[in-house]
């Protein structure tokens, strides 16, 4: 009967040092977590909310700061062409001056011809013969023919 409460004893003793020893490690992983957990709780919220502060802060008048740039840079680009256009206005007014341009303009766009001087116009052969060869054209009333030369003006 010894030996049997003796084997008893001892399971229960191993039993016992073996819970005993799961505790310790299960407390000692519990101590740690809240070591950690404590130790960068206070100073990281802090630190996140002053990172959190300053991207809010910031964001607005950086935001306003870009977009003011991208007009700057538009306005000068639309001032550098409007200096170019002045400078070609500038130019033709000069040329437009000149009587020598002037009378070449009138005789090229205008086809004026100076006394004693005969004009000439060219006519395109192919271009005629399209035109007089619509048939029924004589047919049909003028104001049919008239809707027919607007239609083909649109379509050009």
């Amino acid at each position: 009967m010894a030996g049997k409460n003796r084997d008893r004893f001892s399971t229960a003793t191993r039993l016992r040092l073996l819970g005993e020893q799961t505790a310790a490690r299960v407390y000692r992983s519990q101590n740690r977590r809240q070591a950690r957990r404590s130790r960068l709780t206070g100073r990281a919220a802090f630190l996140a909310l002053i990172v959190c502060s300053l991207v809010v802060a910031l964001a607005y008048p950086m935001r306003q700061y870009i977009s003011q740039r991208d007009q700057i840079a538009e306005q000068e680009r639309l001032s550098q062409k409007a200096r170019a256009r002045t400078e070609e206005l500038r130019d033709e007014k000069a040329r437009l001056e000149d009587d020598a341009y002037i009378r070449r303009l009138a005789r090229q766009h205008l086809h004026y011809v100076l006394p004693g001087e005969t004009a000439y116009t060219v006519i395109d052969p192919e271009a005629a013969e399209v035109r007089r060869g619509e048939p029924g054209a004589t047919e049909r009333p003028w104001y049919s023919n008239l809707w027919d030369g607007v239609d083909s003006a649109d379509r050009e």
